[in-house]
């Protein structure tokens, strides 16, 4: 006897589940569903990640943890949701499909390399490793083509500028998240010299033993911070500089890069007290991401050229975000960083910046001209 979920699974599948090329005239009620169930898989890999890096900063890796569990159910969602553009070709175009599958195809093969780079080597906990960059780039293709897809098919309502803005919020945080290491090492850190560290003992032997210590501060510090001074603030602030730069111009309204950058912080400011009432290590929420929002924000309000623009917003970026940095330290708590690698972070996001514009002018629908830049809002 048929129930009502499965009558309606089985009336979906008799009526879509059908052999496509990608772009076909699609329904907009199914192209909302689609996009909504990639909110939803996007959702679940942002929490299933962010508890995995309180995890494996207090118990020994485990791959049935729960947090790897609640993102594996999320990354279903998406590979099936990618399957179903794939064969029926609805609810993507070609170009966006294949920024899907590309995708999704980086981030299953980095899977099991990432199993085996931890039988290999062990704990592995740095957030740098090769493996997790390939997962990275995976997640960030195929949001990439969760994004042209809603850009250019989702139907107007009052879901489209929230869920674009929540996509690139998704984005904003997988750039982000190679820096959560630094965020939650200085805290380890600091547990340690307190008396009460954060990690189980457990952890702090194996990762003392790694390194050929015994557990001291200096194997704490190496554990905690194994990256140099300058990633953090030169990664940070270029790459989320310049995911805001393209959000502001998708999203098209004049404070839009500041939502999405207060978006992220107050989502890190949200879960940092579940994690603290689960005992779960905590980390620096860098509260300055919304001062890097305000810059590139500002950097679209005057009429001047789409260049000065660029290097504009980039100075103020750079001084924003090195100062905002140095206040936190000071304030509360953020990483170590190397204040001469301002320098080259100006450099790299002017040049980027500026050659973004050519790229978001002819790859991006729905993107402001580079001759639009800087001429208020849209």
């Amino acid at each position: 006897m048929k129930t009502g979920v499965t009558e309606r699974v089985a009336q979906f599948r008799d009526q879509y589940w059908e052999r496509g090329e990608p772009g076909r005239a699609t329904p907009p009620a199914l192209v909302a569903g689609l996009y909504k169930l990639w909110l939803l898989g996007l959702l679940l890999k942002l929490l299933g990640s962010s508890w995995d890096v309180a995890w494996h900063f207090k118990w020994l890796r485990d791959e049935l943890a729960p947090p790897h569990l609640i993102n594996t159910v999320g990354t279903v969602l998406v590979v099936g949701l990618t399957l179903f553009h794939t064969y029926t070709g609805y609810g993507a175009d070609r170009r966006s499909l294949r920024l899907m599958q590309w995708g999704t195809g980086i981030f299953l093969v980095a899977l099991p390399i990432d199993l085996i780079n931890h039988r290999i080597n062990g704990l592995d906990i740095t957030s740098w490793s090769g493996s997790h960059a390939l997962l990275y780039l995976g997640t960030a293709i195929m949001l990439a083509g969760a994004l042209r897809g809603w850009i250019g098919l989702f139907p107007q309502s009052r879901w489209r500028l929230p869920g674009l803005a929540a996509l690139w919020f998704f984005f904003l945080e997988n750039m982000w998240f190679p820096n959560q290491h630094q965020e939650y090492g200085v805290l380890e850190i600091a547990s340690w010299d307190r008396g009460d560290p954060y990690a189980e003992p457990i952890l702090l032997q194996f990762a003392a033993d790694q390194i050929g210590r015994p557990v001291d501060r200096e194997s704490i510090v190496q554990f905690s911070l194994p990256i140099p001074d300058w990633v953090y603030p030169v990664w940070g602030l270029v790459a989320a500089a310049l995911v805001l730069v393209v959000a502001r111009r998708t999203i098209g309204r004049r404070w839009a890069a500041t939502a999405v950058a207060a978006g992220y912080v107050a989502y890190r400011c949200l879960i940092w007290p579940l994690l603290a009432g689960a005992d779960f290590p905590l980390s620096a929420v860098p509260v300055f991401l919304v001062l890097v929002g305000l810059a590139v924000d500002a950097a679209h309000l005057g009429r001047v050229p789409a260049p000065v623009a660029a290097v504009l917003g980039s100075a103020a970026v750079t001084g924003l975000g090195y100062g905002g940095i140095r206040l936190q330290q000071s304030l509360d708590a953020a990483p170590p960083i190397l204040y001469a690698s301002a320098a080259v972070t100006f450099v790299v996001l002017a040049a980027l910046w500026t050659a973004g514009d050519v790229v978001a002018r002819r790859r991006l629908p729905g993107a402001a001209r580079p001759a639009e830049v800087g001429t208020g809002p849209r």
